[in-house]
């Protein structure tokens, strides 16, 4: 886990705290362009001036950056003084953030990184401060990255990319799009549903995969449809960060291994085809799920009416399709220009992603991930 975490009203003053700490004369600050010119960052550079520190801003980042994107901006970081990089976003420039702090002054590349992910050293500190409700890039350890020759989405996974700060202040999603609310959120309710079923949850990663299913349920479709609503917005960052803790404790499961060719090789939005994905997995995965299901069922709805495990596993995955429905998430690929032509290369790279497929509780073949793409295409 992060080794400081801070919530609540105005918990971006930790910042000074955190530089003084640091003793660290500048700062870098990553973010994005949008975020940048809407002003979203205007209070985090108030705080650093404040310090009396310096600041360099590196805004060019894309969503769902690749190797390239990497390389272009660990050399604005190398070509700097910083010691600190705090990271104000979503989970791209959570991503890079991390990464590239990582690697600042590394002798190796992205691409032999990509390769073997254990050659990673400890690098500059960094804060997290996430500007959505659901990528728990803030605390993890992985950093997902396109790799344009193969057309898929990679996880570089090493401890040494776990923030040291984390910032939790809702007022950095007071203003946030609802079709974003909508997006990450799911993707945040695909984390902890995942990593509750998967191969490798254990005592731990089911405590904070439960209270971030039962945040989400209660508060995703009221955070999309009353935007004021900051009580929802608060609950919605939080269960984001836990269910960051239970990827980084127990791990994703198929719905993000049929993702990342999703994203790859179409670009389409990580939490949007997490929210198209999460239903058909779970309902594919079902008979191997069932029990892990039902208990989410209770935790989400307690003191229900007796019934089966499969009546509550049913329930749980229809629940999860109402809130893709009421959010208006597609739920289905018609409109990302994805074919049948296009399966066999989805399926083949889907296939790769042992990493994730090995938590899968029910083992996948290719013709089960075939069936899969076939239903949300």
């Amino acid at each position: 886990m992060p080794k400081f975490v801070y919530s609540g009203t105005n918990s971006l003053e930790k910042i000074a705290d955190i530089i003084t700490r640091e003793k660290a004369k500048k700062v870098m600050v990553f973010t994005g362009k949008e975020i940048l010119k809407i002003g979203i960052c205007d209070k985090v550079f108030e705080v650093i001036r404040e310090c009396g520190a310096d600041y360099d801003v590196i805004s060019d980042i894309r969503p769902e950056p690749g190797t390239v994107d990497v390389e272009k901006v660990l050399k604005q970081l190398n070509q700097s003084d910083g010691e600190l990089v705090v990271a104000v976003g979503g989970g791209s420039v959570m991503d890079m953030a991390k990464l590239c702090a990582a690697m600042k002054g590394a002798s190796y590349t992205i691409h032999q990184l990509l390769e073997d992910n254990s050659i990673m050293e400890n690098g500059l500190p960094t804060v997290m401060v996430p500007t959505t409700c659901g990528t728990g890039s803030e605390s993890t350890f992985n950093s997902i990255v396109a790799v344009e020759s193969k057309q898929l989405k990679v996880g570089i996974v090493n401890t040494n990319m776990m923030a040291d700060y984390v910032i939790l202040d809702s007022s950095m999603i007071a203003g946030l799009p609802k079709h974003i609310v909508a997006s990450t959120g799911v993707d945040a309710l695909a984390h902890a549903v995942e990593c509750f079923t998967s191969n490798r949850a254990n005592p731990f990663s089911d405590l904070v995969a439960k209270e971030a299913s039962k945040l989400i349920f209660e508060n995703i479709v009221k955070s999309y449809h009353e935007p004021g609503n900051m009580e929802a917005k608060t609950n919605m960052l939080r269960a984001a960060f836990l269910a960051g803790v239970a990827i980084a404790s127990s791990g994703t499961t198929a719905v993000h291994a049929l993702s990342y060719p999703l994203g790859g090789k179409y670009h389409i939005p990580h939490g949007i085809s997490n929210a198209i994905l999460l239903a058909p997995v779970m309902r594919y995965n079902m008979a191997a799920c069932e029990e892990r299901l039902a208990i989410l069922a209770d935790t989400v709805s307690p003191g229900g009416i007796a019934r089966s495990n499969k009546e509550k596993a049913e329930e749980i995955v229809k629940r999860i399709e109402e809130i893709v429905r009421d959010t208006h998430i597609p739920s289905s690929l018609s409109e990302y220009n994805v074919g049948k032509e296009d399966l066999d290369q989805l399926v083949a790279s889907a296939f790769e992603v042992k990493r994730l497929l090995n938590n899968n509780r029910k083992e996948l073949t290719k013709e089960d991930i075939k069936n899969i793409y076939l239903e949300i295409l």
